[in-house]
């Protein structure tokens, strides 16, 4: 059994509220209730921050980002991220449950259509438009007021307020998109990555994936490399070294013992597989990880 080395948090752990789903706050005063947030840790909610003001670095799944006003972050359930702050640091927060929107809407994957809600850290961070900033703010603004006042059917307003914000922010990746959403081919690349994402462990070339989707092998990585600029192997390959990455984080865990969560036969053969696409072994990044933290 592999122990935990660091926190997953729900969203009623940090409110303390046992049956809480969403929480939004302002940034600061966040922080300050939650230092310990500031090391690496995962959440089992979608989390969303705008950046007000202040600096330094956020590091989500491995891949750091400079912090700036009026800097969104979009994170999914299971990320792993912390960050180094430098000077005030101030913004907004919505912490939400995978739950809780699903009252308001029929479609269960209505926020994978958004790309910064699609996993690829790339996509998850966006630094808004002069045009936007203003707008953007008041939703927060509005989101607090809601949330604080609890007037009659605020989950709803809170509901309503938040997909405007997700619609406002999701137009400027849309534009960015070389798919358009619902056509054949973006279906189709959604599913593999669904599809990646729940068997990566077990399923690991392109053409167990082409099976399943019912297209060949050739199809399947000529829309990955048309699409994305990657082979179809390449992202498989690249969602194990991710679950690697944020296995290796609990020291706890031996690297054999990950070999065998991950599907491998043997550590050896995880050890090299991770070297030769990464340029080290999963104990040098280990030790990275200690240096750095």
């Amino acid at each position: 059994m592999v122990k935990k080395a660091f926190p997953v948090y729900d969203v009623s752990t940090l409110t303390g509220y046992k049956d809480d789903e969403f929480q939004v706050s302002r940034f600061a005063p966040y922080l300050r209730i939650h230092e310990n947030l500031v090391h690496a840790h995962k959440h089992s909610f979608y989390h969303v921050t705008l950046f007000t003001q202040g600096g330094g670095t956020h590091t989500i799944d491995f891949k750091s980002f400079t912090v700036r006003p009026y800097q969104i972050y979009f994170m999914i359930p299971g990320q792993v991220h912390s960050w180094q702050f430098e000077g005030d640091v101030d913004g907004y927060i919505i912490n939400f449950s995978v739950e809780f929107l699903h009252s308001l809407l029929q479609k269960p994957d209505y926020l994978e259509q958004f790309p910064f809600f699609n996993g690829e850290v790339d996509e998850s961070v966006v630094d808004l438009p002069e045009s936007l900033q203003a707008p953007v703010t008041r939703i927060f603004e509005e989101l607090l007021e809601e949330s604080e006042q609890h007037p009659r059917m605020s989950v709803d307003m809170i509901q309503v307020l938040m997909l405007q914000l997700f619609i406002r922010v999701g137009r400027i990746s849309f534009e960015k998109s070389p798919v358009q959403p619902n056509n054949y081919n973006y279906i189709l690349l959604k599913n593999f990555q669904k599809l990646i994402e729940k068997n990566f462990s077990t399923l690991k070339l392109p053409k167990d994936y082409a099976e399943l989707l019912f297209i060949t092998p050739n199809h399947l990585n000529a829309l990955c490399n048309n699409t994305l600029g990657l082979s179809a192997g390449e992202l498989i390959r690249n969602r194990i070294i991710l679950e690697a990455k944020r296995m290796l984080v609990n020291v706890d865990a031996t690297v054999t013992e990950i070999a065998y969560r991950l599907g491998f036969a043997d550590n050896s053969y995880f050890t090299k597989f991770y070297k030769k696409y990464t340029g080290q072994t999963p104990e040098e990044f280990r030790r990275k990880l200690r240096i750095n933290h």
